[in-house]
């Protein structure tokens, strides 16, 4: 996009990835809104415009990972596989930017560096990389839930002379792990799909687990043409499944409880929706999110499956080592994960008994032992959630920095709106279902939430619209409420609570009582003129 365009908009959008492309598409096409999107990579993706690791794909099922806004796109697209890969959906997501002419409106290799609220003129300036400042009645920030690489502090990384990486940030033209000696550190869900796939090429390879992950088997498969064709003709039907069952995904959860029957017929759901595979394995049951009893069965289950498969007896007693019940963190899915600890040239270190005191020039040094490494992966996750918002350096009403309004953690009403950030939308944003659900169903519904507003301002003459402390407030209680049904919040090292980021402060940030209810939610909002919000 050339430096010549007007830099004055009636919204700025941050980040081309399925929710600023669709929000962008919503405000341009349906409002016919004077629009841009700010997008710091060279391309449309988003999150998957930077996650290009070994074995990165998607664990939703393809013909739910999809929009289903347009019936159009849905027709004439089609998947290839169960599990797309980061390559089929940028290809998608370019796809459907060129369907709709949406480049035109986005302008690459434009980071924001600042964003502040201009009380006088009621607009946000924003700053980007490239010495530019935009001016926009809205910001919308659709940044993503999982954009902001997080690579933990290291005594000595600095010296390392080999090469590393972060699976959230890795290099376009990939890297070759050929004849190399490789570490890996985190076994969360990206570094579950980065290991088979190393241990294929490197001389090498040791994994260095603090936390043990349950995974169930994704069974990912090129898609025959009689599902091809059962997917375009039920497109009405999937798209009423994923907006109707609590996580947004394509497949209906179980009612029947995990004591409703007896253990051989358990174990025979089990066993099936393992042979199955994917995200599946937790609709097994209705209760084994929320039951600590019922939790038990699946663990047990998952277990036994683990220990059966990895034949070195240590190595299994590591990988079963857990603190947390089942899908109590974002539970994986898997492509021979487990298998993979079979092959001679891959260790495993578990960091909990044998902690990492520092990295070197030549490798990495644990209390009891020391490995020579020529690259080190570091699959260490995110600051999920807010960290992505924060770089923002957003400054709101009265010089209120959101870094400073958030230090006890994130404060939002429905997830969308902050207090004190008059015309600022936060898709997906904390207190948002977003991460528990399959997420381009959780934009969609942001998305034509935040259209419908704007949509509501512009009819009726209203400049601005900010939430309330008081709305906040009583938002983060029933956010509470929501996750304390579940056994969500017992877990100790969570991302969901920002546990893995050193100094963020421990709140529970997404909402936790399924999509419907949270859309009926906002839909009573909506209807009865946008109680909680002030308009002005």
């Amino acid at each position: 996009m050339n430096s010549s365009i007007k830099k004055e908009y009636d919204a700025v959008i941050v980040g081309a990835g399925f929710s600023g492309l669709y929000q962008l598409y919503c405000l341009r096409n349906h409002l016919k809104l004077n629009c841009l999107v700010l997008e710091k990579g060279e391309g449309v993706g988003g999150t998957w415009y930077w996650n290009r690791y070994p074995g990165a794909r998607c664990d939703t099922e393809s013909h739910a990972y999809t929009y289903f806004f347009s019936d159009e796109i849905f027709k004439e697209w089609e998947w290839s596989e169960r599990y797309p890969g980061h390559a089929e959906i940028r290809k998608y997501l370019n796809f459907v930017s060129e369907k709709f002419d949406l480049k035109k409106d986005i302008s690459f290799k434009s980071e924001v560096i600042k964003t502040t609220y201009q009380e006088n003129e009621k607009k946000w300036n924003i700053e980007t990389s490239i010495n530019k400042t935009i001016s926009a009645k809205f910001l919308i920030t659709a940044v993503g839930c999982i954009s902001t690489a997080n690579i933990p502090n290291i005594q000595g990384l600095n010296k390392f002379r080999g090469s590393y990486f972060h699976t959230g940030n890795w290099p376009k033209n990939d890297v070759n792990f050929n004849g190399k000696i490789v570490g890996q550190i985190g076994t969360g869900s990206t570094g579950i799909q980065a290991v088979p796939v190393i241990a294929e090429s490197a001389k090498q390879l040791t994994v260095f687990q603090r936390t043990p992950n349950y995974s169930v088997p994704a069974r990912n498969k090129p898609l025959t043409a009689e599902f091809k064709t059962y997917v375009k003709e039920n497109y009405k039907k999937l798209r009423k499944t994923v907006r109707t069952t609590p996580n947004g995904h394509a497949f209906i959860i179980s009612e029947t409880l995990v004591h409703d029957v007896d253990e051989i017929e358990r174990l025979k759901r089990y066993e099936k929706a393992w042979e199955k595979g994917g995200l599946q394995f937790r609709g097994t049951f209705k209760d084994i999110i929320s039951n600590q009893d019922a939790n038990k069965t699946a663990s047990e289950f998952i277990k036994h499956k683990i220990r059966t498969i990895v034949k070195n007896k240590e190595y299994a007693k590591i990988l079963t080592n857990f603190d947390h019940p089942y899908a109590g963190k974002r539970p994986p899915i898997d492509s021979n994960y487990f298998e993979t600890y079979n092959r001679d040239n891959v260790h495993l270190v578990d960091i909990r008994s044998d902690p990492i005191k520092y990295i070197d020039e030549y490798g990495i040094c644990t209390e009891k032992n020391y490995f020579n490494l020529d690259m080190i992966v570091f699959a260490t996750g995110y600051d999920a959630m807010t960290g992505s918002l924060i770089k923002l350096n957003v400054t709101g009403e009265n010089g209120l920095k959101l870094e400073d309004y958030w230090k006890e953690g994130p404060k939002t009403y429905l997830g969308i709106q902050i207090p004190g950030f008059p015309n600022m939308f936060t898709i997906t944003g904390p207190g948002s279902p977003s991460v528990l659900t399959n997420m381009p169903t959780a934009i969609e519904q942001h998305v034509e939430w935040v259209t419908d507003c704007i949509k509501y301002m512009i009819d009726n003459n209203y400049e601005t619209i900010c939430t309330t402390n008081k709305k906040s407030d009583e938002w983060g209680k029933k956010v509470n409420e929501a996750a304390n049904k579940t056994l969500l919040p017992t877990v100790k090292h969570s991302w969901y609570l920002g546990a893995n980021i050193p100094g963020k402060p421990q709140v529970f940030m997404p909402y936790a009582g399924g999509l419907p209810v949270y859309k009926e939610i906002c839909d009573k909002v909506k209807e009865s003129n946008y109680k909680g919000f002030i308009l002005s």
